[in-house]
């Protein structure tokens, strides 16, 4: 199974894609009222941003530097609360520029980037790592939309002003041919059978037989993806008959990952114990460590330098945006 924790989860909603670029927010409070100033960390074009929500941020930010180990001391705090703060001014800016030209995410598109996140992950998970953000599912389904609202606003209105060339792009590949050494990556199905991580005895002792009792009909011939389809209690592969797909080392979690690779092609191993469940893996092809040709990679470094030139390209597109607003902060440093 796919490693998948609060690093990932928070990198969908948090406002670093926004940090970094040193904005700069106007001190501006003249004709402020004492109300807005207590209730609200900022007004942008007159549309607050509540101070709760500021707050909810800082305390989640600062919670994900503790659990990384990492602790804050007073310069670096006032550091995060500013950029956290310009970050909110910046998402608000450019969520009201998406709403003057009329571009909204697609419903489509947030069900899926939902659907992936929970096929990323088991819903103890998924509810843990809301938890630690101070988020229910439905606030971060809003959180996400408008991310992808802003995504779409950056892509129209910037995309088109970028470009890359051939010669570019085939410098960066020549430049760089450490990047292109792909690692050796095996193809694999499972069938998982669920232990949560507070199960009891007696539920582990059940799943384990569940499992074994997968095994022996696996050992008389019958084919795991027929089984796997019937009894895996993984949604995401379930319907593909338990396929993964490739994956190379570093993308599952340890216990998967260090069974998996001891296997050959078309074997079967024994029964393996992750933080998931209880697993059956297949192996179905393996790609030796080699060279990715320049055709095969092409398309991918070109969005890789897109990206990048976007990237440059942002904070003189928010600054723009946020010389033309009228934004009030009532946060003090």
């Amino acid at each position: 199974m796919k490693k998948f924790g609060l690093i990932f989860f928070s990198s969908l909603v948090s406002v670093v894609l926004l940090f970094g670029y040193g904005f700069s927010v106007s001190r501006a409070t003249e004709g402020a009222s004492a109300s807005s100033t207590q209730q609200n960390a900022a007004m942008v074009n007159g549309k607050p941003i509540p101070m709760a929500t500021y707050n909810a941020e800082v305390n989640r930010l600062q919670q994900q530097f503790t659990l990384a180990g990492r602790k804050l001391d007073e310069k670096q705090t006032s550091t995060l609360k500013q950029r956290i703060l310009d970050s909110l001014v910046a998402r608000e800016v450019l969520k009201q520029q998406a709403e003057k030209e009329g571009i909204k995410a697609d419903p489509a598109a947030v069900d899926s980037q939902m659907a992936a996140i929970n096929k990323s992950t088991t819903p103890e998970n998924f509810a843990a790592s809301l938890k630690q953000m101070n988020m229910t599912e439905a606030t971060f389904k809003e959180y996400l939309a408008t991310e992808l609202t802003i995504k779409k606003l950056i892509d129209h209105d910037l995309a088109p002003k970028v470009t890359v060339t051939p010669q570019e792009v085939k410098a960066f590949y020549d430049s760089n041919p450490k990047l292109f050494n792909a690692p050796e990556m095996i193809r694999a199905s499972h069938i998982l059978i669920k232990v949560g991580p507070t199960a009891s005895a007696k539920e582990k002792k059940a799943a384990m037989a569940k499992i074994k009792a997968v095994q022996k009909r696996l050992r008389k011939g019958e084919d795991f993806a027929k089984v796997a389809k019937e009894v895996s209690e993984d949604t995401g592969t379930k319907a593909n008959g338990g396929d993964l797909n490739f994956f190379a080392k570093g993308q599952m979690v340890p216990e998967f990952e260090k069974a998996a690779f001891a296997l050959k092609p078309g074997q079967v191993g024994d029964v393996v114990k992750t933080s998931f469940g209880y697993h059956l893996i297949k192996v179905t092809a393996i790609k030796p460590a080699g060279k990715v040709p320049f055709d095969k990679i092409k398309d991918r470094i070109e969005q890789h330098l897109k990206a990048q030139k976007m990237q440059k390209a942002l904070p003189e597109y928010i600054a723009g945006l946020k010389s033309k607003a009228k934004i009030e902060t009532f946060v003090k440093s």
